[in-house]
């Protein structure tokens, strides 16, 4: 009796884990269909302790581009929701800049060492290589030039390698497009010609936060920076004898823009209503906690700039790069963010309609 009631005890917990698992999957395959995918590769080499992650959300418009992002994930599933959350960002990304690319984005589960780097990313280069050239992959968090050069050895489907250039590194790029469209908004908002005396607060002092700041200062513009980071804020105020302020102040102060540049998801019910700017425009990804708070900034006559319509500028950069390795062609696209920004804020004021779901709708009309 008490070996059959042992064996019985056994049969939930045989069962348990994979009923688990299945609860995860189906939420994370729920997820994808309300994105739109898709394409989601996985792979996992024990000898380096790659755990990799391709997802390729749309290919409509040509081969998916998108970062290769190093991170020690907690759990699966988030590795999962990121890569696609981020891949379905390319792909709006992409198409409002009408770029000839679909949106992808790779995760590599970060392990506690990677004992062989070199054999790590050759791996994964041969992952993407397996993929046929859907995926384009290129540098991102916790990624280097360095290790695109190693996936260059298994892949040609590959950008941001030295090949191309130190003009690869997409962080300048990306702050170029973030100071186009401050001027696009300071122009429509404000009614002002250039950035002289604009006040600008940014929230990270990071690679764009930084070049950011040096585009924003050289244009005549006021700053006033926040990061955790007090290395990378004391670099600011040497170089550009910028002002500071306590990162938890940052939404308080009273200026002309606030510029994000940092995490996403920073524009919550607790600090919109805290703002003392009339713009909005940084470079940060998803900077808005919920869909439809574009509608309350809008409704609080504070001018919002679509974070993957401005912070396009890097993936501008190496898409034409890696197309036409013409660094001309990338700059003045990137500069034509101002004009699509400002169009989009005419349509917004004529429609009563805020500006993020206006560049939405323009993105999936593009990619459908």
């Amino acid at each position: 009796m008490v070996k059959a009631a042992e064996k019985h005890m056994d049969r939930p917990k045989r069962h348990a884990h994979p009923h688990v698992h299945y609860t995860v999957c189906d939420s994370l395959m729920r997820y994808a269909e309300f994105l739109g995918f898709g394409e989601i590769h996985t792979k996992i080499d024990t000898a380096t302790g790659l755990k990799a992650i391709i997802a390729i959300h749309n290919l409509k418009r040509g081969p998916a581009i998108g970062g290769c992002r190093l991170y020690p994930y907690t759990t699966i599933d988030k590795a999962f929701e990121d890569a696609m959350r981020l891949a379905h960002m390319m792909s709006l990304k992409a198409a409002i800049n009408n770029l000839p690319n679909g949106g992808a984005k790779a995760v590599l589960i970060k392990p506690k060492l990677i004992k062989d780097r070199e054999a790590y990313f050759e791996k994964f280069g041969e992952f993407v290589n397996d993929l046929g050239g859907r995926y384009i992959t290129a540098m991102d968090s916790g990624t280097n030039m360095t290790d695109m050069d190693i996936i260059l050895r298994r892949t040609p489907y590959v950008t941001c390698t030295s090949t191309l250039g130190m003009d690869s590194d997409p962080s300048p790029f990306t702050a170029l497009g973030v100071r186009r469209a401050i001027e696009a908004a300071v122009k429509f908002k404000l009614n002002r010609d250039s950035l002289d005396n604009i006040h600008v607060t940014i929230q990270g002092a990071g690679h764009v936060g930084y070049f950011l700041t040096k585009e924003l200062i050289e244009k005549g513009a006021r700053v006033t920076i926040a990061d955790i980071n007090l290395k990378a804020v004391q670099r600011c105020v040497d170089e550009f004898g910028v002002a500071v302020c306590h990162p938890n102040q940052i939404f308080d102060i009273k200026a002309d823009v606030f510029a994000p540049c940092a995490l996403g998801a920073v524009l919550n019910l607790e600090t919109i209503k805290r703002l003392k700017v009339s713009i909005v425009a940084g470079s940060a990804n998803n900077q808005l906690a919920h869909h439809h708070y574009d509608t309350l900034l809008h409704e609080q006559s504070i001018l919002y700039a679509p974070d993957f319509l401005i912070n396009a500028g890097g993936l501008i950069q190496v898409a034409v790069l890696y197309n036409h390795r013409d660094i001309k062609k990338s700059i003045e696209q990137i500069n034509n963010i101002y004009h699509t920004l400002y169009d989009i804020f005419e349509r917004s004021a004529f429609e009563n309609i805020p500006p993020n779901e206006i560049a939405e709708k323009i993105a999936r009309d593009r990619l459908q």
